[in-house]
């Protein structure tokens, strides 16, 4: 098991191969489709994501009576929606880790490699155990324009555990999975 702390740097981020368990901690940041596409369309991102982390999730979120806020379920949402815009927010942004689920496409792996940033699959199907890593909201932006899911969350995080599912090398274990099962389909069809 790999420790990243925020901010994360790229020697280490370099250092991961795919396959390697990771475990996060400290400040990561939410982005969906409505982030997403803001920041296509030239929107102006409310906070620096250099060397950060971009988490695609739409957490629920509850307000505490004191008005602060908890995280009762957080788990990643499917990443493919984000394939036209992510290349170019890892780019132009700096950020290091993209967490999700389900991978993203060869764009993605490619600016992966040029800007030493890894997608990192995290446990679907278990938004509330993934909640128990989020110990703090720290902020949200675009809560009133986007809504909670798809509002920018801004989370500290200990020990969250996740794989480096695309590396910086241009190693995606999506695209290997997807070459066996296509190998394994033809000897099928030979028989």
């Amino acid at each position: 098991m790999t420790t990243l702390t925020y901010p994360f740097s790229e020697v280490d981020v370099r250092a991961l191969k795919a396959g390697d368990a990771v475990s996060v901690n400290g400040l990561i940041r939410t982005g969906r489709d409505r982030f997403h596409k803001f920041f296509a369309d030239g929107g102006k991102l409310p906070c620096d994501f250099r060397d950060g982390a971009l988490f695609h999730c739409g957490p629920v979120v509850v307000k505490n009576p004191d008005g602060s806020w908890r995280v009762v379920a957080g788990g990643p949402t499917t990443s493919v929606r984000e394939n036209p815009y992510e290349p170019a927010f890892i780019e132009q942004t700096g950020v290091r880790l993209i967490i999700g689920k389900g991978g993203m496409d060869a764009r993605t792996l490619d600016a992966c490699a040029k800007c030493g940033a890894v997608y990192l699959q995290a446990v679907g199907g278990a938004a509330a155990v993934t909640a128990h890593a989020i110990t703090r909201v720290t902020n949200v932006y675009f809560l009133e324009e986007f809504g909670a899911a798809e509002a920018c969350w801004e989370f500290e995080v200990k020990d969250f555990r996740c794989v480096v599912a695309m590396d910086s090398h241009g190693t995606s274990l999506f695209a290997q999975v997807e070459a066996a099962s296509n190998r394994r389909f033809r000897e099928l069809l030979a028989k």
